[in-house]
């Protein structure tokens, strides 16, 4: 029997697949976050650029991506 095209199927290994999934939308609008930033010449500190590829809320991170849209400042999008 070949293992290598099997796919576990428990509800474990689908909770497992279905976070991994949160966590890449994560990552991705982070990084989406920190290119609007950069894009408008906003500085972001090291202590920001970790707040942000550290939070894994992907509601956050879309209301933090909107804000940048119009933010003067780095701060501001925290409000």
């Amino acid at each position: 029997m070949t293992m290598r095209n099997y796919r576990f199927r428990s509800e474990l290994a689908e909770m497992f697949r279905a976070e991994g999934r949160v966590e890449a939308e994560a990552r991705g609008r982070a990084r989406a976050l920190l290119t609007v930033l950069a894009a408008r010449g906003l500085p972001v500190t090291e202590s920001v650029r970790e707040r942000i590829q550290a939070c894994t809320d992907c509601t956050v991170l879309e209301s933090w991506l909107d804000r940048s849209l119009e933010a003067t400042t780095v701060e501001e999008i925290f409000d």
